[in-house]
């Protein structure tokens, strides 16, 4: 698989089937990825990867909490801002708009949303993940650095024929996450990633990008 089709083909893939990712696939991956760029060679990520037992425990922890009704820990970051200016705001609400649509669920349906978004806690279905944290001092360059880590993890998981889903939305639950993985106190959990092979039965959606003149701009000598 060639780069542009690894790029192509990488989505936030939300059904995955219960076939087992190998440690050695793992490996390989997160060692290529080592070589991501990083400003002063920081590599500021830390990541755990969690699959097996461990994980069905996560799991099964991380939805007795939804199940109560608890909402969540302390944030440690703002996943967005609270006042999204055009064009984000118009592009979050089309995406979540895809999203649902292709669910089948419709708007006023508030019920089956909330169930699709705690499919996040359950990996969709993934039976391995990794959780990635980044160490409280470091500022925004570094969390580039991890933005750029993760996606030339997710690129690579590809060329393995694998699928994967970053998501923020375990920020949310990060102490339950921390019992699991047992962090140091100096990093904050940034995301987890769901890692697994695509179930083709569950549909899936491309959520539409703006188009390149609206986000590039071409300055000729």
């Amino acid at each position: 698989m060639d780069v542009y089709e690894a790029v192509a083909s990488r989505r936030a893939v939300r059904g995955f089937t219960d076939e087992l990712v190998p440690r050695t696939v793992l490996e390989r991956v997160l060692s290529a990825a080592s070589r991501a760029p990083s400003g002063a060679n920081l590599q500021p990520w830390r990541v755990y990867v969690v699959d097996g037992a461990p994980l069905a425990e996560l799991k099964r922890r991380t939805a007795g909490r939804v199940a109560a009704g608890d909402t969540g820990d302390e944030r440690e970051y703002e996943m967005y801002p609270c006042d999204l200016a055009p064009p984000y705001r118009r592009r979050r609400t089309a995406a979540a708009a895809q999203r649902f649509t292709a669910l089948g669920i419709a708007r006023e349906d508030g019920r089956a949303r909330e169930q699709a978004v705690a499919g996040n806690w359950d990996c969709f279905g993934a039976p391995a993940a990794l959780f990635c944290y980044i160490h409280r001092e470091m500022g925004p360059p570094q969390w580039a650095d991890v933005g750029m880590y993760l996606q030339t993890a997710m690129l690579l998981l590809r060329d393995e024929g694998l699928h994967s889903c970053p998501q923020m939305a375990w920020s949310v639950y990060h102490r339950t996450v921390a019992e699991i993985v047992g962090p140091q106190d100096d990093l904050i959990l940034f995301c987890g990633v769901s890692i697994g092979f695509e179930d083709t039965a569950a549909g899936s959606v491309r959520i539409h990008r703006a188009p390149v003149e609206e986000t590039v701009t071409f300055v000729d000598g």
